[in-house]
């Protein structure tokens, strides 16, 4: 078995909850992308990592059914693990910064894929909310404390691939901050945190804490 690292990106701020993703960082061990993808799909994380040179932060991402040229937990939790000033996607070059307690990544909306952001009148339906059929990605999402950029969200995949709700998404929050144009802090799932703020020209940042659980 291919040795690989097990994170939770998007912790509360207990430490506890976050969005568990799979490094493996010997990519060479495994150079094909169907070997990827196999591994992927074995491994059963929303999504994989393999990095491919861990001093320059190349990496390649894969849900359990397909190749990602951008997201947003697995950039979060292996800027984290290799400690790197960025990384580099296929997508593009992601900045990466430590601030404390926090990973943070700073990427773009347009490299994010197709999402429905779905919003809903409060909390309290998102909360309600069952998992919708495959076939759409959803972010659902409701102001908690409009003010104070207070979010909270659900998000549902949609590929059919066992991954009905994923805990914490990078992606689907930057997006939706480009959307409002605003700095947001998200409850995601059960209980994750997501922390977002744009910045200029463009880009956006996406923070979070990041545990190693093995």
């Amino acid at each position: 078995m291919t040795d690989y690292d097990v994170l939770r990106v998007f912790c509360g701020p207990n430490g506890g909850y976050g969005n568990e993703l799979g490094v493996v960082r010997e990519g060479s061990v495994l150079p094909g992308a169907d070997e990827r993808q196999a591994f992927a799909a074995k491994a059963g994380f929303s999504e994989t990592v393999f990095v491919d040179d861990p001093e320059r932060g190349v990496i390649d991402i894969y849900t359990p059914t397909l190749r990602l040229p951008f997201a947003g937990h697995p950039c979060v939790g292996t800027a984290w693990l290799l400690d790197v000033p960025e990384l580099v996607t296929p997508a593009g070059v992601v900045g990466a910064r430590q601030d404390g307690e926090f990973c943070w990544i700073e990427a773009r909306a347009e490299w994010v894929p197709p999402r429905t952001l779905r919003r809903y009148g409060s909390a309290a339906e998102v909360d309600d909310l069952p998992v919708p059929p495959p076939g759409e990605w959803v972010y659902a999402w409701a102001w908690e404390d409009e003010p104070a950029g207070r979010i909270r969200a659900r998000a549902f995949p949609g590929r059919g691939d066992g991954i009905d709700e994923d805990e914490a998404t990078g992606a689907a929050a930057l997006l939706l901050t480009d959307r409002l144009g605003r700095a947001l802090n998200i409850t995601q799932g059960a209980g994750s945190q997501i922390l977002t703020a744009p910045q200029p020209g463009g880009w956006t940042e996406v923070g979070g804490r990041v545990r190693l659980e093995r």
